[in-house]
């Protein structure tokens, strides 16, 4: 997968511009930076977005170009999926739920991919390559440059930490809507992405999302007897358009659905 992501972004430039759009909702794309239309500083990468299930239904906009790119990134995509789903399961026993509670609140989840491309920076200490922000999704198996770091997260509160690469591993992100949904038992991650200005890096970024239309509300067996949940019910079309609206680094967009109990 690394290496058929690494012969996409080696194309020429006009082979690539052909998936080109800054248009944030667009399924199948290639783009640079996080939001182009809404930032005042732009982040230091490339990234092709593919949506990925239903697989039959995204496959046939893919690139072509590798040959043999849908082959792989397809095979890819199926098995990431399947470690997903079995993940979710875990997490939902270790609240002492239903093994299957959090993918039936889910929904039929979507699932898309950002293979992400960070170039040589040659003032690597005047921007990111993604500043730091949490997932909007459920859940983010990523693949990173098993050479080169790049990724950190935000250590209780204030100090960052590397997250060096390991070989045949995966870095496992929890997303906002497991927050909300364990009622805060578990959180999702502030996360960046540094570069630097000696060495080109990728990484392919997973996410399982809910659908559109699940509801999504902390599991009532998480919430204790007279106390009110920490998160209000909400759709996650109503959060995920919440979350492109503003900046990827403003406040953690979770602090605009807590629960504010009606006054009587």
């Amino acid at each position: 997968m690394m290496a058929v992501g690494l012969q996409f972004f080696r194309l020429p430039p006009e082979e690539k511009e052909k998936l080109y759009s800054d248009e944030p909702s667009k399924k199948i794309r290639l783009s640079t930076s996080f939001n182009v239309r809404k930032e005042t500083v732009h982040n230091w990468r490339d990234y092709l977005r593919l949506h990925c299930h239903p697989l039959e239904e995204f496959l046939p906009e893919w690139p072509s170009n590798p040959e043999s790119f849908k082959e792989i990134a397809s095979e890819y995509c199926r098995e990431v999926r399947r470690l997903g789903l079995r993940l979710l399961g875990m997490i939902s026993l270790s609240l002492g739920l239903e093994e299957d509670y959090i993918e039936k609140a889910l929904g039929e989840q979507e699932q898309h991919m950002a293979v992400n491309y960070y170039p040589q920076c040659p003032e690597p200490e005047l921007t990111y390559g993604l500043p730091k922000h949490t997932d909007p999704n459920a859940l983010t198996v990523l693949l990173q440059d098993p050479s080169v770091a790049g990724l950190q997260v935000l250590k209780d509160g204030g100090r960052w930490i590397a997250v060096n690469p390991r070989p045949n591993a995966f870095v496992i992100n929890l997303g906002d809507q497991l927050q909300a949904l364990s009622n805060g038992a578990y959180k999702s991650v502030w996360h960046r992405a540094v570069v630097n200005a000696a060495q080109e890096r990728m990484s392919v970024a997973s996410f399982l999302c809910p659908c559109n239309s699940a509801v999504i509300s902390p599991a009532a067996g998480l919430v204790r007897d007279g106390d009110a949940p920490v998160y209000r019910s909400y759709t996650y079309d109503e959060y995920y358009n919440k979350f492109w609206s503003r900046n990827l680094d403003q406040e953690h967009c979770l602090e605009f659905f807590r629960y504010a109990p009606q006054l009587q």
